[in-house]
């Protein structure tokens, strides 16, 4: 028994040239494929369709003659700079709240110590006197007097010595000076000098380096059984000026902010303390 001829194959006497084979339609064929099939293997009658092969590759992939889709590429998102965020509310008061502390503990300390040695008073804050300080007065004025031309004093008074100083005088001559500390805090300035009164009253008030003359005399006072003239311009610091008695001539003077009653006790007890000799001896 012959086979029959497939109607969509060219006869071979055919004088039409062959041309490139045509796709087939999957919808049309895929009716036909295993009748076409079962005739070639030499079947004649119906039987059952193959299962699609679960491995095939689907319609439109590589070798099915279709263009195929480009693939699909994820896009990972490069890493770079993060933009700059303002801190959180919390965490700019902590932030704020530690500097805060860093400032304001030094400055805490340093008002503390300087609370010791200060007390309020309305208007200007007051030198603590217990906390001024101590110089060993009769020390330094026996070192003074070994290299003094005339004698030196140290009264005895309720006043703390919180200075001593030698220095020229204007005009010529020498002071030595002591500065006390009153229990009221204000101060006093003894000045002993065997210069003239005008150089002692240049020097002493700052008149020399300013070029001004030396300041007007307002008046005198008795203290201390010694007659005292009084220098200075109205409302400012007096400067008291007296020459205590023997030779050589020893001229004092007094200034400061104390009262006159403080004066008045200076100048008393520096008429009743005893002279310490030039030269130390």
């Amino acid at each position: 028994m012959s086979a029959r001829p497939d109607p969509g194959t060219p006869s071979p006497d055919s004088s039409e040239p062959a041309g490139p084979p045509a796709v087939p339609d999957p919808a049309e064929t895929s009716g036909t494929t295993g009748a076409a099939d079962r005739a070639t293997a030499g079947g004649t009658g119906p039987g059952p369709v193959p299962a699609a092969d679960p491995a095939a590759a689907p319609a439109g992939a590589a070798g099915s003659g279709r263009p195929q889709p480009p693939p699909v590429t994820r896009r990972i998102p490069e890493a770079g700079p993060q933009a700059m965020h303002k801190p959180a509310r919390g965490d700019a008061s902590v932030r704020d709240l530690i500097w805060a502390c860093v400032i304001l503990v030094p400055v805490a300390l340093l008002i503390f110590s300087v609370g010791g040695s200060c007390s309020f008073s309305p208007g200007t804050p007051a030198e603590d006197a217990a906390s001024a300080p101590t110089v060993d007065a009769p020390a330094r004025i026996a070192e003074y007097a070994r290299g003094s031309t005339f004698p030196l004093r140290l009264p005895d008074v309720p006043f703390r010595v919180n200075s001593t100083d030698r220095g020229p005088v204007e005009g010529g001559g020498t002071a030595v000076r002591i500065g006390f500390v009153t229990p009221d805090a204000d101060f006093l300035s003894l000045v002993q000098t065997d210069g003239s009164v005008e150089g002692v009253l240049a020097t002493e008030s700052g008149s020399a380096g300013r070029g001004d003359g030396p300041p007007t005399m307002r008046g005198t006072v008795q203290a201390g059984g010694l007659t005292w003239e009084v220098y200075g311009a109205e409302g400012g610091e007096p400067f008291r000026v007296a020459t205590l008695p023997g030779r050589p001539e020893v001229r004092v003077l007094v200034t400061g902010s104390a009262s006159d009653e403080q004066f008045r006790t200076l100048a008393e007890a520096l008429v009743a303390a005893p002279p310490v000799a030039p030269g130390g001896s």
